[in-house]
């Protein structure tokens, strides 16, 4: 099933994953076998998915890994065959999770430690104080963004879902606690 045999609504979604994927920091290539596989009915091997996009069977092997690493596609095996059929998990409550997961172990811990290190230096010069204490603000907010993350996770997905229908309801109730307790909240910008 070549790309020109795809329906267009699957064309269409396939290469806008392949453009956003090179903005996630993933390679085109990647972001269309993803897109492929989680739109498609059942498992697909590598031999199908290269010929649905028209891709060499190397870059699909080479892609089908990368999805793998980040945990993004599971391996099927079918009776009989002994080609590796690839499917994305159903749920995307799920696919979310282990995304954000993935990002979290690959970009935040390593900064939430290095960030972490440079806290414990003592500094030599106002101008690493301050550069400390900036740090100190970063540090603190990623943590707590982690921490709520954690608590987040842990919710049952319909819950998490409820909780995000909630979020202007939320934000109108603390902007009425602000206004009976005179506190005003800081607005970015």
């Amino acid at each position: 099933m070549p790309t020109d045999t795809l329906p267009p609504l699957s064309r269409q979604f396939i290469a806008h994953f392949g453009e956003m994927g090179s903005k996630w920091g993933i390679n085109r290539t990647v972001g269309q076998i993803y897109a492929l596989i989680f739109i498609s009915r059942r498992a697909l091997n590598a031999d199908e998915i290269a010929e649905a996009l028209e891709f060499s069977r190397s870059n699909v092997s080479m892609g089908l890994k990368e999805l793998q690493g980040w945990r993004l596609v599971q391996l099927r095996h079918q009776p009989g065959d002994r080609r590796e059929y690839f499917e994305a998990p159903s749920d995307v409550w799920e696919i979310f999770r282990v995304l954000a997961e993935e990002r979290r172990r690959r970009e935040i811990e390593p900064t939430l430690s290095m960030l972490r290190m440079a806290l414990l230096e003592k500094p030599g010069s106002d101008e690493e104080r301050h550069a400390q204490r900036r740090m100190r603000e970063m540090y603190e907010l990623i943590d707590r963004l982690m921490k709520w993350f954690d608590d987040v996770q842990r919710l049952a997905p319909e819950t998490a879902m409820q909780l995000m229908g909630m979020g202007s309801t939320v934000t109108k109730v603390l902007e009425l606690k602000d206004k009976l307790t005179g506190s005003r909240a800081r607005k970015p910008g």
